[in-house]
């Protein structure tokens, strides 16, 4: 079977796909988390469902069971910048854990994270460990790791990874109406360590936009060789994980 995404399915069809040779895809992206003045606070949920629904077009998406969005999870470094949202790391860790449990109990034993974030790595981690106690496989996308490459061929900016050239040149591809150019600016300070801040004299990196990096350098050409090297990235780790273990 091809991909198929479990809202739309009834408890009886979805009791057809769900066995031990499917793999579950559960995207992950905040629905509330500031992305700068140009981009909406929803905008990682965008990225993961537009994700999502390219991997559901593709061909090898073959036995992928694409779960429902989780929108909350662990993103501690946008907390000062009111409408964002994070969870405790343990309650991020136990909410992954939980989620996968429920679903597994009905016959899959490979998971994946498609991960649009950073920081959830740090939750993300920990559950991996904690399923595989109970015999169940699960990994997720390393976004930085992912990126890396495509980066280093597209990138103009001087640096930065948030709301900036590379994140804001995606939306421009998976959500172009979630985006305002307008309203771009530039915004990096790269000595600085920690979450973001907008207060100057505070710990952190400071960031008076919430903008770490330039994105009025983003455009969507650079957008689309990001997003096809992206889905590749998941689509080999969905190979991967799908011989892994027999």
């Amino acid at each position: 079977m091809g991909a198929v995404f479990l809202r739309d399915l009834t408890w009886l069809e979805a009791e057809k796909v769900l066995g031990p040779d499917s793999i579950v895809v559960l995207p992950i992206g905040a629905a509330a988390k500031e992305h700068g003045p140009h981009l909406r606070l929803d905008n990682d949920e965008r990225l993961a469902d537009g994700y999502a629904r390219l991997l559901a077009g593709s061909d090898r998406a073959a036995n992928v069971v694409i779960a429902p969005t989780l929108t909350y999870h662990f993103y501690p470094a946008f907390a000062e910048y009111p409408g964002s949202t994070t969870l405790r790391l343990e309650t991020a860790r136990d909410l992954t854990v939980d989620v996968i449990r429920s679903i597994a109990r009905h016959g899959p034993r490979r998971f994946y994270a498609l991960n649009t974030g950073v920081s959830t790595v740090r939750a993300l981690e920990p559950a991996k460990l904690e399923l595989a106690k109970e015999g169940i496989l699960f990994r997720y996308t390393d976004v930085l790791a992912a990126l890396a490459p495509v980066e280093r061929e597209v990138a103009e900016q001087e640096g930065g990874s948030h709301a900036d050239e590379l994140e804001t040149s995606i939306m421009l591809v998976l959500a172009p109406d979630r985006v305002d150019m307008s309203k771009a600016v530039k915004d990096y300070v790269p000595e600085g360590t920690g979450g973001l801040t907008r207060n100057p004299a505070g710990p952190g990196t400071y960031s008076p936009t919430g903008t770490w990096g330039d994105p009025t350098l983003a455009s969507r050409e650079k957008g689309r060789k990001i997003v096809e090297a992206f889905l590749c990235t998941v689509i080999a780790e969905l190979e991967a994980l799908s011989q892994a273990g027999r």
